[in-house]
């Protein structure tokens, strides 16, 4: 019944982004509006029994109050109540932006997702790493986009160093927005050099991140703690363990 419940759960959170994003289409029936508004006053519903019923049902219900996954579902499931105390036509914009609240709910996806645990601790493994490579990249920037501003000039639309800084990091990560070029010979061939370094650039932060996570898995740091029941979606095994203490699944079965 657990697992039943937590897919039900899914497949209402999906609905209900689904719904939002209908929502903000122009030229739709008013039929299909009316089906979306009452879709969506049927999920909130759903979602507010589930979260008086964890709050009910847990010893310390503060814990999951003011944790992230219990901010995120008051957050998410507020709005569209908020329109019978917000009244009057100015205050109609503001209900509706409110509402757009309700995508959080995508948050609560992750909670499901036994390997979102793993991928979580492989990015806060790799996050020194990753701000240092991101500083000796912003360094990079500042040394080339000087360059270019001494090699280019005004002329060419490099007027100061911060712009040309703008300009190196616009090229080195290969969105080329084109509002500054540079015209000079050498300065078309030191942009094409970092043109290409931005393609290596870009990768370097996924092999950090994809290194830790494939090591991750092999080393001892991998509790079974972690690692969520596939049966039934649970989690905070003890150490050691081999089987679910709730439904007696094996966890190592992948």
């Amino acid at each position: 019944m657990g697992k039943i419940f937590d897919i039900t759960l899914l497949i209402l959170i999906l609905l209900s982004i689904i719904f939002v994003m209908l929502e903000s289409v122009k030229g739709l029936p008013i039929d299909t509006y009316r089906f979306l508004y009452y879709g969506e006053w049927v999920i909130t519903i759903f979602f507010t029994f589930e979260y008086v019923a964890r709050i009910i049902s847990i010893k310390k219900p503060s814990r999951y109050i003011f944790s992230f996954y219990g901010l995120i579902d008051l957050l998410s499931t507020l709005p569209l109540y908020l329109s019978f105390f917000i009244t009057g036509t100015s205050a109609l914009l503001a209900v509706r932006a409110l509402r757009l609240l309700r995508v959080f709910r995508i948050l609560k996806i992750s909670r499901y997702i036994g390997e979102s645990n793993r991928l979580a601790r492989a990015i806060k493994d790799s996050g020194a790493k990753i701000l240092v490579f991101l500083f000796a990249v912003l360094v990079l920037c500042i040394i080339m986009g000087t360059v270019m501003y001494l090699i280019e000039g005004e002329e060419s639309g490099f007027k100061s160093i911060p712009i040309s800084v703008y300009w190196c990091i616009v090229t080195m990560t290969t969105v080329g927005y084109g509002d500054i070029a540079p015209a000079t010979p050498l300065g078309q061939l030191i942009a094409a050099m970092i043109m290409i370094v931005g393609y290596g650039i870009i990768a370097v932060p996924t092999g950090i991140v994809s290194a830790e996570y494939a090591a991750d898995r092999k080393s001892k740091k991998v509790n079974l703690n972690t690692q969520v029941c596939a049966n039934c979606n649970c989690s905070d095994h003890r150490d050691g363990a081999k089987f679910c203490y709730k439904c007696g699944e094996d966890l190592h079965n992948e």
